[in-house]
């Protein structure tokens, strides 16, 4: 399978510094952003704990298939995406113990959202309100839902949809890497196709930019760095009130030896 992939961070018109950390590991086929929370630039830490801690763990596990899981394996998902959620709560351990380390960043956390692929199959994991998008054909739709106060007031049936965007609680999360000695971590996979698009994104850019427009500045751009800028110029547009991460991976059919926009005629049509 051969793939394309964009990526970018930024750190918004409102922020001193960015504490959004991102891994881009096509060797390994492993994608992860996370956005920190915490005081005195703690949230920087934490995310970057984060992403060196997994990617360390695949590249470890990759050397070594028979490197131990941390936490139980859950035979519904396949073992890439276990060796992810192995990752995560490897990351979670690795924060609370720099935390207790270093009294300064006590209280710190991040969420994150990271992929895996293994051949056609893309392994889902994450922790917070980061997002991840399939981007197929002319639409976009929700691989993650939010763990996040008015998400769960919504499918609950509490708020609507528009009640939950205006909600002063908007921004409280429910779930974080740090906070707890264990971390409940959501999985998925599901099969990809060629052509599908994949976007993993930080709330800095779903803050102020609607799937419709994230779905329209990539049908625009014609390959997925372009995107990715263009997405961040969007989230800034809107105000930039938070630092904004991206990562836009596109599947390109092995057997397409051509330019791999080919891939994308349906986005470019």
């Amino acid at each position: 399978m051969v793939i394309a992939v964009g990526a970018k961070t930024d750190v918004g018109l409102k922020r001193s510094h960015n504490e959004d950390n991102l891994c881009v590991a096509a060797d390994l086929g492993l994608y992860v952003v996370c956005d920190g929370m915490g005081g005195r630039n703690a949230g920087e830490v934490a995310s970057r704990l984060a992403v060196e801690t997994i990617q360390k763990h695949f590249q470890a596990a990759r050397d070594n298939a028979d490197l131990p899981l941390s936490g139980d394996y859950d035979r519904q998902f396949s073992a890439t995406t276990n060796r992810l959620a192995s990752a995560i709560r490897l990351a979670n351990h690795a924060i609370r113990t720099e935390a207790k380390e270093h009294t300064s960043q006590e209280g710190m956390g991040t969420t994150v959202v990271s992929a895996a692929l293994n051949g056609p199959v893309l392994s889902i994991a994450h922790v917070g309100d980061s997002r991840m998008y399939l981007i197929r054909g002319e639409s976009i739709a929700p691989l993650t839902a939010d763990h996040s106060l008015v998400a769960e007031q919504v499918r609950r049936g509490m708020l609507t949809e528009e009640e939950a965007e205006r909600s002063p609680q908007k921004n409280i999360i429910t779930r974080a890497l740090g906070v707890d000695e264990t971390v409940d971590v959501e999985l998925d996979e599901i099969p990809l196709m060629q052509g599908d698009g994949v976007l993993l994104c930080s709330d800095g850019l779903t803050r102020g930019v609607s799937p419709a427009q994230i779905l329209d500045a990539i049908r625009r751009e014609k390959e997925p760095q372009g995107a990715s800028d263009r997405l961040v110029e969007l989230a800034n547009a809107a105000g930039g009130l938070d630092n904004t991460t991206v990562i836009l991976v596109v599947i390109q059919d092995m057997a397409s030896q051509g330019p791999w926009q080919r891939a994308w005629k349906w986005l470019l049509s």
